[in-house]
């Protein structure tokens, strides 16, 4: 009964008041958290920014990255006219009137105009097509929002007119800078253990971040056992979220990457699953399980089967443009197809042992392998002596490449597992052809 009341007092609470989020919302630059690659001291949109020289924009970026955000301080900082206009609820015609208004406000006044288009991917075909004419004159100055790869959603003939900026999803980091001013505003404090957990949960995206902090700061003040002030608890991000916190510290952060690695070398794709799913309900970055599939691709299955660097690396590109929760899908089938798949290490030990000889000692090029194409480089006798492949009906022919002091020096040495099993067929044979024109 008490939940209920206080749930109550909470939902009571919020309606009274506008959401955190936009009593946060920064009005300058310096205000903004994250995307410091694009809005840092001398970076190339802060600059177009401040010196009210922006031009038709694509900004794309996940939900709660700040695309709105910029485009409300970009028109707080211009003299231009600023105007809004959402892709889920405008039409063509309010497009047109848009454009009309612009181009009586340029004659009447010599005043440019601003148009934010968020959500812009919404707009079919027929819409953006309406746009082109005005940005390509520069009647209009075009900032358009979009969670969706634009190549994919806007046309290419307005994307070509336009800038692409990408922001990125905001980094722990700065989601606890966030988290942190948010608490101020609402006079508040929280324990590390539920920061830590807010941070780990909300993947990026600074808006989820701060609704969800309001609704576990009215949980607490609803609670009340505090009477020096409000303070956040575990729980009350807990409940906020409807995620239970999962005890994942830097320490298991690197056992569960170790495990999940480890159970993939061992073809066990059970256990890797099950250590997939261990670290995205502790909120890793799914980002790191894709570089971490991509680089273990050639580490530890190499040519046995080439495919799976392109599954890993597939699932890594569906990391950046479909995002979790549904990317859990692909980072499951590529876990599960490096798991099953035959394992080879050998191309990670060649360029071990091929570093550790260059390190060595060098060599010289062989003068028949040195560049020829330029003028004078037969007087210097370079190219002189090379044989033509595929001349070679066999498509190969016996020829050292290697400097002269390291001929006859393995680094790659295939296994008789998976698809390497005939590129050591391959070789065998050339060593045999090799023998024979030794003879």
């Amino acid at each position: 009964m008490s939940d209920d009341l206080f749930g109550a007092a909470a939902s009571e609470r919020l309606e009274r008041r506008q959401p955190l989020a936009s009593r946060m919302r920064p009005i300058r630059l310096d205000d903004i958290v994250g995307q410091k690659h694009l809005l840092g001291p001398g970076k190339p949109l802060r600059r177009l920014i401040e010196a009210d020289r922006l031009s038709s924009v694509v900004l794309w970026g996940p939900a709660g990255t700040g695309k709105t955000t910029l485009a409300r301080v970009v028109a707080r900082s211009t003299s231009k006219t600023f105007v809004q206009l959402s892709a889920v609820t405008a039409t063509v015609k309010d497009v047109r009137e848009e454009i009309a208004k612009a181009r009586q406000r340029l004659g009447e006044r010599e005043q440019a105009t601003i148009l934010f288009l968020d959500e812009v991917h919404r707009f079919n075909k027929a819409q953006q097509d309406s746009l082109l004419p005005a940005v390509e004159s520069g009647l209009i100055v075009l900032i358009g929002a979009t969670t969706e790869n634009p190549y994919f959603e806007v046309n290419a003939p307005l994307l070509s007119r336009s800038t692409l900026f990408r922001l990125e999803p905001l980094d722990d980091e700065a989601i606890e800078q966030l988290l942190r001013r948010g608490l101020e505003v609402e006079k508040s404090t929280a324990t590390d253990e539920a920061l830590d957990h807010l941070v780990a949960r909300v993947g990026g995206d600074g808006r989820q971040a701060l609704t969800a902090l309001e609704v576990a700061v009215a949980l607490a003040e609803g609670r009340g056992e505090h009477g020096q002030g409000i303070l956040v608890e575990l729980e009350d991000v807990e409940a906020a979220l409807d995620v239970k916190a999962f005890r994942y510290g830097r320490d298991e952060h690197y056992d569960t990457i170790s495990a999940f690695i480890k159970s993939i070398r061992g073809s066990d794709p059970d256990a890797a699953v099950y250590w997939l799913a261990r670290m995205l309900e502790a909120g890793e970055d799914a980002r790191f399980i894709a570089r971490r599939l991509m680089v273990h691709a050639s580490e530890d299955i190499g040519m046995a089967d080439s495919q799976a660097l392109l599954v890993a690396a597939a699932a890594a590109q569906a990391v950046e443009f479909v995002g979790l929760p549904e990317a859990r899908i692909n980072l499951a089938h590529a876990t599960v197809y490096l798991a099953t798949a035959p394992k080879s290490n050998r191309a990670y030990m060649s360029i071990n042992k091929a570093q550790e000889a260059a390190r060595a000692g060098g060599g010289e090029v062989g003068t028949h392998l040195r560049d020829a194409h330029y003028k004078g480089a037969a007087s210097l006798g370079h190219g002189e002596g090379y044989r033509y492949p595929h001349d070679d009906p066999r498509g190969w022919v016996p020829q050292d490449y290697l400097p002269s002091e390291m001929v006859g020096k393995k680094f790659y040495e295939p296994t008789r597992l998976g698809a390497e099993a005939e590129i050591a067929n391959r070789l065998a044979q050339q060593e045999r052809w090799r023998d024979e024109a030794g003879d």
